[in-house]
Formats: structure tokens, C-alpha cells, sequence
């Protein structure tokens, strides 16, 4: 079940948090919600296979996405040389791209993206089945090179507020993206 993210009634801070990041293309999110509905995907490190397995999922429901006329914009934690080759990969390539190597995008109070210890990950049942699923069906095994601990998380955008949002409770979790951006 997706609950409704409440409308803050700080327009400020959302208007400030969409506005102090840039895409690589050099457009605020600000701009991007402004022009139209956005689906915000924060996505874990490249190394991990549930990243590689997010991409992969918005990238079947991104024909989807487009006629709904919701932006897809991703969220990584790499440089953008690094996230590249990967949205290349998922067929992705012309999506917006937020590089925040230092993570503090994911810890703005708008979003309040958290953080998993190692033992979570390492002695929860969900996320090995998961993995040995994602890892073994396509997305591989990767090195970790960003923060492994931070947490991923969805949010759809309309008219300068959170409409709906997906907070991960594991990082094996699957949001439903289409089912966020319905009506």
C-alpha cells in the first residue's frame, strides 16, 4: 500500500529543496516539477543490485511514464561519469540525473530518506531472497564505491508538492511506480 504523503504546508521548504538542486543538464527540480509531474527516484550505490534492479524496473514503465506525462528524474549518489554507463545500459540515457555524491539531497527534511546498518541488510531474510533473485536473474554483483548504507526512496511531484511517496522499508523493496504517478 502506498500512504498519501501529507502536503506539507511548508511550500518554503519544498520550494527550496526543489530549487537548490541542479540535474546534470543544469535544470533545478524546481523547474522540472513547474513544467510538469515528476517521479523522483533516489536509488542506492551502483554496486548494489537492487540500484541496478530500480533502473531496470522504471526503465519497463517508462513508455508508461511518458504517455502519462509524468518526468522520471533519478537521484544517485555517484559521479555523473559513474551513473552513465548505466542508465545507458537500462536504455535510460536521456533521463534527468541528480548527482549527490555526498548524500545530502537523500537527508533533506522534504524527503527524510534514512539509513540501514550492515547487519539489517546481512540478517534480513527478505533482502537475500531478494538479492539472490535480482543478482542471479540480471543485475549482477557490484563493488561498492558510494554509501552502501543509505536508503532508497520514491516520491511523486505535482504543483510543487509531495503527492505520493515510497519510503523503503528494506532495500529489497519493489515500489509499483506506475501506481504512484495514478490519479
Amino acid at each position: 500500500m502506498y500512504p498519501e504523503a501529507e502536503i506539507k504546508n511548508q511550500k518554503s521548504e519544498i520550494v527550496a529543496a526543489f530549487g537548490e538542486v541542479r540535474t546534470e543538464s543544469g535544470r533545478t527540480l524546481l523547474e522540472l516539477v513547474d513544467a510538469g509531474p515528476v517521479l523522483l527516484v533516489f536509488l542506492r550505490h551502483f554496486g548494489c543490485s537492487f540500484c541496478r534492479q530500480a533502473i531496470d524496473d522504471v526503465s519497463k514503465v517508462q513508455g508508461a511514464l511518458v504517455e502519462r506525462g509524468v518526468r522520471t528524474v533519478f537521484v544517485h549518489l555517484g559521479v555523473p561519469e559513474r551513473a552513465k554507463p548505466y542508465f545507458d545500459y537500462y536504455g535510460l540515457s536521456d533521463v534527468e540525473r541528480i548527482s549527490n555524491p555526498d548524500g545530502s539531497f537523500y537527508r533533506n527534511p522534504v524527503f527524510e530518506l534514512g539509513r540501514v546498518s550492515l547487519a539489517r541488510i546481512m540478517f534480513t531474510p527478505a533482502v537475500w531472497k531478494g538479492w539472490l533473485q535480482s543478482a542471479m536473474i540480471r543485475h549482477g554483483i557490484g563493488l561498492i564505491r558510494e554509501d552502501a548504507s543509505q536508503m532508497p526512496g520514491v516520491f511523486f511531484l505535482r504543483e510543487r508538492a509531495i503527492v505520493r511517496s515510497f519510503r523503503h522499508r528494506t532495500i529489497a523493496d519493489r515500489p509499483d511506480y506506475l501506481r504512484l504517478v495514478s490519479a
